[in-house]
């Protein structure tokens, strides 16, 4: 386990390197380099609100791609089926209830707008994650949103974004298989029309 956890420590260090090299570029071409984290920090301060109800606690705040920030700054962790199933864009509010026996219950109270991009949905072959390539930006995508609708690689994706602004990570909506010259499309039971 030694070996996982400085071969994972090295991988951080890498990444931080990278993001660190592309804000000096940034910097070099004179603009502030995007810092999506906090925004959505801000956006939890400003909206977001913590109360108790008896002996259950209950937290809204901001969906970032992966996780609720709450106004505290603290984030959340939420399953990555309900992010699939509920088709969460960054920027969605949420109330996160705790409960006493320690239970999680998340609900989407304030959805931001959202604008539908169509895509084609990419594999990489070293980590096994996907992502979207839309509109001439690459999106990442939760795992489980694709396996949901038996996504491969060269499909293509219809995906939310928020209609202002960028964003890391979009939802999928729909996924039309191409592989094989078979155009199946696979449709979200929950929605129930076809594009």
């Amino acid at each position: 386990m030694f070996n996982n956890i400085e071969e994972l420590r090295e991988i951080i260090a890498q990444i931080e390197l990278q993001i660190n090299k592309a804000k000096a570029i940034f910097n070099e071409f004179g603009f502030e380099a995007p810092n999506y984290s906090s925004d959505f920090l801000s956006k939890a301060k400003s909206l977001g609100s913590e109360t108790m109800q008896g002996n259950t606690k209950i937290i809204e705040g901001v969906f970032d791609g992966t996780q609720m920030i709450g106004p505290d700054g603290k984030r959340y962790s939420i399953p990555a089926n309900y992010c699939s199933k509920s088709k969460l864009v960054e920027g969605d509010i949420l109330k996160l209830t705790i409960k006493s026996d320690g239970s999680f219950v998340y609900k989407q109270i304030a959805p931001i707008e959202r604008k539908r991009i169509k895509g084609i949905l990419s594999k990489d072959i070293i980590t096994g994650e996907f992502t979207i390539m839309a509109e001439g930006r690459q999106y990442k995508v939760i795992k489980a949103s694709v396996t949901y609708f038996r996504g491969e690689d060269g499909d293509e994706v219809i995906a939310l974004v928020p209609k202002d602004g960028e964003s890391v990570y979009c939802a999928v909506e729909n996924i039309i298989n191409v592989t094989n010259n078979n155009m199946d499309l696979k449709v979200d039971d929950t929605i129930g029309y076809e594009i």
